[in-house]
C-alpha cells in the first residue's frame, strides 16, 4: 500500500492524492492550483499520473482547489466512478460549468491582451465538463461505500462547505483492519449554518490538512461585533465595503450573519449586493440541502419560515447590466462578490473601481494564496495590476479570519487527538504553507506523535 502526493504539497492549492492498494488505484481530490498566471496553466495542464489508471476516485468537496481540475480528467482517458456526498454532486454541477466558462474567458483575454496564438487552449471546456458529470455518483454521510473487495470508504461530515467530508478508507486483510483518514478541509465548530465537523479517530494514517496549524482565530461571539463596527465605521465615513468571498460557503456565511445583525439593529439599513452568478446557484444548492443545518440556523429562521439567505435589504446580482450599474451607486453599501482570492469573476471590476477611494473599505474573509491579487492587496501592496493596469491602493483594507472555514491549531490539535500516538503510525501534514505546518509538526512531536511528514510533490510513502 503507498499514498503519492501530487498536489497541496506544501502549498495550499490543487489538492490531489494517489492511494495504491495492491493493483487499485484511488484519487483523492483533483483540485486547481491557484496563483501566479505564469505558473497555473502548466501547472495544472500537466498531468502528473495517468488518468486511465485510476479505479475510483474519492471528493471530499467542491471547492475549486479540490475539485476544479477533474473536467481535465475526462478528455484524458478518465473513466472511474468519482464518489461525493449529494450536496457535493450538486455544488458541482453548477461550480464546474463555471470554472470551464471562466477558462475559456481567460484564454480570449490572453489572446487579445498578450497576442498569443490561437492554438494556445483553456484548460477544458463545457464539453468536458458535461463529459465528465454522469461519472459523479452521490453518496450518504456515514454509509460505508464499497470501493473493492475488502475497501471500503465512509463520508463524515467535515463542517467545511455544504457537503464537505472527511474520508475514512477501511482496508481490510486477514490480520487486521487498517484505517486511513483523509481530513479534505477541516471545518470549526460553532460556526453558522452548518453542524459541527466530525473527527475520524482510532486511525492507522491520517493525512490532514494545516492552513491554519500555527494561528489561533477569533472566538465567535467577537467577530459580529467587530463586523458590525467595520460596517457601522465606513457607513460614517460614507465608503462602501467591497468583500472578496468565495461563491460557495463563505458567501452564505457573510448574508446569514448580515441577515442577524440587521434583525439584531446593530448595522445601518443599507444595500448589499451579492454579485456572483455562481454564488447566487449555490446559494439555491443551499436552500436545497437543509439536512446540512445545524440547530441554530433551524431555531433563528428555519423554524419560524425564514429564509436565512433572503431578506428585504439584499438584492442577488445575475445579468452583467446589473453588475455594472453597481459602479454608478453612491450610497454607502456592501458588494459580496467572487472570487475570494480575486483573481477572476466580478470582485475584479469593483476592486478596480473602488480601491483608490479612502472612505471605501476592501474587507478579506479568508485565506488567500501566495501571489494572488487578494494576498498582495492584504500585505500592503501598492500599486497592484488589476487587468494589467496599476491601481493605487488607498481603501481601507481588513481581513477577518474568523470566517476561514478552515480549523485553527487546537482544532487541528483536537483532531489528531483522536487517535493516539501508539496505533498513529504515520502523519502527513497537506494543504498548507511552512509557516503553518512546521510549527504544527513540533506541537505534534511534544505530545508524543512520530512519524510526522510534510511531503513534497511527487513524494511517495509506504503504508504498511
Amino acid at each position: 500500500m503507498k499514498i503519492r502526493f501530487l498536489g497541496a504539497a506544501q502549498t495550499v492549492t490543487g489538492s490531489h492524492h494517489l492511494l495504491s492498494v495492491g493493483d487499485k488505484r484511488i484519487l483523492i481530490d483533483f483540485g486547481l492550483f491557484q496563483g501566479r498566471r505564469t505558473d497555473t496553466y502548466e501547472k495544472n495542464k500537466k498531468l502528473l499520473f495517468e488518468p486511465s489508471t485510476i479505479d475510483a476516485m474519492l471528493l471530499t468537496h467542491a471547492h475549486i482547489d479540490h475539485s476544479g481540475n477533474i473536467p481535465n480528467l475526462s478528455k484524458n482517458g478518465f473513466n472511474a466512478p468519482i464518489y461525493a456526498t449529494s450536496a457535493t454532486v450538486a455544488l458541482c454541477q453548477i461550480m464546474l460549468r463555471d470554472s470551464a466558462y471562466l477558462q475559456e474567458k481567460d484564454i480570449e483575454w490572453l489572446r487579445k491582451k498578450k497576442n498569443h496564438k490561437n492554438e494556445i487552449e483553456p484548460l477544458y471546456t463545457i464539453d468536458d465538463v458535461l463529459a465528465i458529470l454522469p461519472n459523479f455518483v452521490g453518496v450518504q454521510y456515514s454509509k460505508p461505500v464499497n470501493l473493492f473487495p475488502n475497501i471500503t470508504a465512509t463520508f463524515f461530515d467535515a463542517g467545511h462547505i455544504l457537503g464537505s467530508a472527511g474520508i475514512l478508507i477501511e482496508v481490510k486483510n486477514k490480520n487486521a483492519t487498517i484505517r486511513i483518514g483523509f481530513t479534505g478541509d477541516i471545518g470549526r465548530k460553532e460556526m453558522p449554518i452548518l453542524r459541527d465537523p466530525v473527527i475520524l479517530d482510532d486511525l492507522d494514517y491520517l493525512i490532514i490538512e494545516t492552513t491554519y496549524a500555527n494561528k489561533i482565530h477569533s472566538k465567535p461571539d467577537e467577530v459580529e461585533e467587530e463586523l458590525a463596527k467595520v460596517i457601522n465605521e465606513t457607513y460614517t465615513r460614507k465608503g462602501k465595503i467591497i468583500i472578496p468571498a468565495f461563491a460557495v460557503g463563505r458567501t452564505q456565511m457573510l448574508v446569514y450573519m448580515l441577515h442577524k445583525l440587521f434583525d439584531q439593529n446593530r448595522i445601518p439599513v443599507m444595500p448589499i449586493y451579492v454579485d456572483s452568478p455562481l454564488a447566487v446557484a449555490a446559494t439555491n444548492v443551499f436552500q436545497a440541502h437543509p439536512e446540512c443545518f445545524d440547530h441554530e440556523t433551524y431555531e433563528l429562521f428555519l423554524n419560524n419560515f425564514y429564509d436565512p439567505f433572503g431578506f428585504y435589504r439584499l438584492k442577488y446580482i445575475r445579468s452583467v447590466d446589473e453588475s455594472k450599474k453597481l459602479n454608478e451607486i453612491k450610497e454607502p453599501h456592501i458588494i459580496i462578490s467572487a472570487s475570494g482570492m480575486a483573481e477572476g469573476g466580478r470582485i475584479l471590476h469593483h476592486l478596480m473601481n473602488n480601491v483608490g477611494n479612502p472612505n471605501n473599505m476592501i474587507l478579506f474573509v479568508g485565506y488567500a494564496a501566495e501571489n494572488t491579487l487578494a494576498r498582495k492587496i492584504m500585505d500592503g501592496n501598492s500599486p497592484v495590476k488589476i487587468f494589467g493596469n496599476e491601481f493605487e491602493v488607498k481603501a481601507k483594507i481588513k481581513t477577518m479570519d474568523y470566517f476561514s472555514a478552515h480549523a485553527d491549531k487546537n482544532d487541528l490539535l483536537e483532531y489528531v487527538g483522536f487517535s493516539s500516538p501508539k496505533r498513529l503510525k504515520k502523519i502527513f501534514l497537506v494543504h498548507g504553507e511552512e509557516s503553518q505546518a512546521i510549527p504544527f509538526q513540533g506541537e505534534l512531536i511534544k505530545r508524543g506523535y512520530k512519524n510526522i511528514f510534510y511531503p513534497k510533490t511527487l513524494d511517495e510513502f509506504e503504508l504498511d
